[in-house]
């Protein structure tokens, strides 16, 4: 978070005069200072969630998923429209549901694909598939096409991850492709944004701006505050923070921010590696898909790579709610994680169901020290 406060410092005099009218001006400072009480808050959620159990964790995430897609439901009728987008609920504080539907939706699909331990003829994939299908649409109503494919990829990956054959993983990846061509002519604004990243940007682009502002800086950048080109962009402070790190602190502070997303999920996939819960791999391995696969997006859209999605970069980006979310979003992920150190692993886990570690021997965990 110390990379976040930075970044929206630096970001938040673009914004903030940016949105100053004549009636008001906002202090150069002013999404910095909101940012900081946002960021306490997000860290207190971290902690607490971070205590839960592992069981608890997941009724508390499941209690949460179906809240958030009842608000969902709602959005289209009672929501509030910011910049022709209608993605939010004012219940006295502003938020996204689909924010908090995130690790919520990573968390109920592991539980629904851990299922198949109990039955293997359970149709888990189906089941998974329908709820994967209820959040996309009620995304595209918004329209968030963004975060539609982003809850599409993650559902891809725990798909693959449960255990599907390379021949239906190939069959998934066409199938994904037929339904991108099929947006495209169905889904105005999807159509939209591919037309205009296909078509070249101008000058006055968004994506275009992001990817000269980023550029701007050279490889260690302009200096704090000295940046110019930000004044430019719009949500420097959100979307496009990634092209005002650039421009400030140069290419090696972007790369050393794609390398920490790296390397947590890294981290998890070692823990994940060897873990011998279907549950906790999956949602672990969700959950990281969320946090990274949005980081990514986010820096391709910066980059002029990839059409514009209205995605924040996690954990660094300004927010409110959101950031809140994601303090949530790492917090269940410490403690879904969270092994027992005085448990010693006796059945199968990722690394011998992949075929990458000896097979142990069978039976219980058991405690160390335990006579054997």
């Amino acid at each position: 978070m110390i990379i976040s406060t930075i970044a929206v410092a630096a970001a938040s005099p673009a914004s903030a005069r940016r949105l100053s009218t004549s009636a008001e001006r906002l202090p150069d400072l002013y999404f910095f200072w909101k940012h900081l009480a946002w960021q306490a808050l997000a860290l207190g959620v971290l902690f607490g969630a971070s205590l839960m159990s592992r069981e608890t964790a997941r009724r508390f995430a499941l209690v949460l998923g179906g809240g958030m897609l009842f608000f969902m439901f709602l959005v289209p009728f009672i929501g509030t429209d910011i910049n022709g987008a209608r993605r939010w609920i004012d219940l006295g504080l502003r938020f996204q549901p689909s924010e908090f539907l995130k690790p919520a939706f990573a968390i109920a699909l592991a539980w629904v694909f851990s299922w198949r331990m109990r039955d293997p003829n359970l149709p888990v994939r189906a089941v998974s598939l329908a709820l994967t299908g209820v959040v996309v649409f009620l995304l595209a109503l918004q329209p968030n096409f963004g975060e539609a494919v982003l809850f599409a990829g993650v559902w891809a990956v725990l798909v693959m991850l449960s255990g599907l054959s390379f021949a239906r993983i190939g069959s998934l990846l066409g199938a994904g492709a037929a339904l991108i061509t099929a947006t495209y002519f169905i889904y105005d604004n999807a159509r939209h944004r591919i037309d205009s990243f296909l078509g070249g940007g101008t000058a006055f682009d968004q994506v275009d701006l992001a990817e000269r502002t980023l550029l701007a800086g050279g490889w260690t950048g302009t200096g704090f505050w000295l940046g110019l080109k930000k004044m430019r962009l719009p949500e420097a402070h959100t979307d496009y923070i990634f092209s005002v790190i650039g421009e400030e602190f140069g290419l090696l502070a972007c790369a050393l921010i794609l390398c920490l997303y790296l390397a947590l999920a890294a981290r998890v996939l070692m823990r994940m590696i060897d873990e011998d819960d279907l549950f906790t791999m999956l949602a672990g391995s969700g959950l990281t898909a969320l946090i990274v696969g949005q980081a990514f997006i986010n820096m391709l859209v910066n980059l002029r790579l990839f059409p514009s999605k209205g995605m924040t970069l996690p954990l660094v980006s300004y927010g409110g709610s959101s950031t809140i979310a994601m303090g949530l979003m790492v917090g269940l992920l410490l403690a879904i994680t969270r092994r027992n150190p005085f448990l010693k692993r006796r059945t199968a886990g990722l690394a011998q169901l992949m075929g990458l570690g000896d097979e142990p021997a069978r039976g219980r965990a058991s405690i160390r020290g335990s006579a054997s």
